[in-house]
């Protein structure tokens, strides 16, 4: 897909390597499955990065609104498995 991930250019360059590797994660949850292990650790480091609902809702929004995918619904999904299930969506 030919989109841009949505980002906050006052960020760190490894706080930019971590956010892209959080929606590469939301990206193969739906296309082919992750690990809910590997999803929550991508999911915490973006936590820790954008620590407010707001931001987090305003990024995720706009990331649904490029690709299709929802941070929101892989993060629902993973809070439901086990710790060694695989998140498919």
């Amino acid at each position: 897909m030919e989109y841009q991930y949505p980002m906050d250019y006052t960020w760190s360059t490894d706080e930019i390597i971590d956010v892209i590797h959080f929606y590469e994660g939301v990206e193969k949850a739906y296309e082919a499955g992750l690990q809910k292990d590997v999803f929550m650790r991508l999911y915490r480091r973006f936590k820790e990065i954008v620590p407010s609902k707001a931001e987090e809702k305003k990024l995720c929004n706009e990331f649904e609104e490029m690709s299709g995918y929802s941070a929101y619904r892989v993060v629902q999904a993973a809070k439901l498995l086990g710790d060694s299930d695989k998140i498919k969506m």
